[in-house]
């Protein structure tokens, strides 16, 4: 038998109950088609999960060392009890031994009469000894009280060290969860950095005028905007400056994120921004057209930081920006 020819109607009822077959099978089976793949999360939508996810870590972290104050009370208390309890069985041990040393007398003594061997003949001496006994004997009785009572703070405190230290494990698995979200929607956000305009197919950028009340170039506009979305910059970005120094600023092709004011060396947490904001140019530098970066006295042209020569200020050092130069 001939097979149908692709024009012919039997050839096309064939291949509508072939695509009517493959449908059913794909939703049976739970094979996913092109409409019903989930759409991927938007840049906004990814933010405002980073921007969740980095309340989240707030709150764990605050509920982290809070449980950590709580757990050094309880270490605090537990050795505070701990103390007490050897002071009370110190004391109840010699309370015992003078006990055991009257219950020796008493058993050496041929009549079993200890009053009348330290008091002998003075019925007075047997009274103050049946008292000095009765009050021996109380004494012994408040110290067992004692370190029974100083036994249970004790067991107490560590109970609660337990407690805490376990709860403190929870909120600490919390926290590095949270976090490693963060890192996820990070990478990904990394995944949706704008290409800078003006990029050839060689790889080389071609040239661009200053444009816009900025006075900078498309490239540097869409580097610099992209760091302000993805980074929470402390001060301000200045990009172009009309002073000729030799440098990309006149044209527009450079930008400088601020760590710190007044030429001030930057906090330890602004130093460790400018780092990664730094390092993400870096890394993104063929997507945005970075041409190199300067920060904290090195410069960085794709193949690693070098030590650049002293300039005279911290300023001047770029120890208190990042500076990203564009193609």
């Amino acid at each position: 038998m001939a097979a149908a020819s692709p024009a012919s109607p039997a050839f096309r009822r064939h291949a509508i109950v072939a695509a009517f077959l493959a449908a059913g099978l794909g939703f049976i089976l739970g094979v996913p088609t092109a409409g019903s793949a989930a759409p991927k999360p938007t840049e906004a939508e990814l933010r405002k999960d980073l921007a969740r996810l980095n309340k989240k870590v707030d709150t764990l972290i605050e509920a982290y060392a809070a449980k950590r104050e709580s757990l050094a009370k309880a270490h605090k208390a537990e050795g505070v009890a701990k103390k007490n309890l050897r002071k009370a069985e110190e004391a109840f041990t010699a309370a015992k031994g003078e006990v055991d040393s009257i219950a020796q007398l008493r058993y050496q003594s041929s009549s079993g009469d200890l009053p009348a061997l330290l008091f002998p003949g003075d019925m007075g001496g047997a009274a103050l000894m049946e008292q000095l006994l009765a009050q021996q004997s109380a004494h012994l009785e408040g110290f067992t009280r004692s370190r029974d009572a100083r036994k249970r703070a004790a067991e107490r405190a560590a109970r609660l060290t337990e407690q805490i230290r376990g709860e403190a494990e929870k909120v600490e698995d919390q926290r590095e969860e949270a976090e490693r979200l963060i890192r996820d929607i990070k990478k990904r956000l990394d995944q949706l950095v704008p290409l800078g305009s003006g990029r050839r197919s060689n790889g080389s950028w071609a040239p661009q005028l200053p444009n816009g009340p900025d006075n900078i170039t498309d490239r540097t506009r869409n580097m610099r905007d992209a760091i302000s979305r993805r980074f929470s910059l402390p001060y301000a970005v200045g990009c172009y400056r009309a002073a000729n120094d030799g440098g990309e600023h006149p044209l527009g092709r450079a930008c400088d994120f601020m760590m710190s004011a007044g030429g001030a060396m930057p906090s330890a947490a602004n130093l460790k921004l400018g780092d990664e904001i730094a390092d993400w140019a870096i890394k993104n530098k063929d997507k945005l057209g970075v041409k190199y970066v300067i920060w904290r006295q090195r410069i960085n042209q794709g193949s690693g930081w070098r030590f650049m020569s002293d300039r005279g200020s911290i300023t001047a050092n770029h120890y208190d920006h990042p500076h990203i130069s564009m193609y």
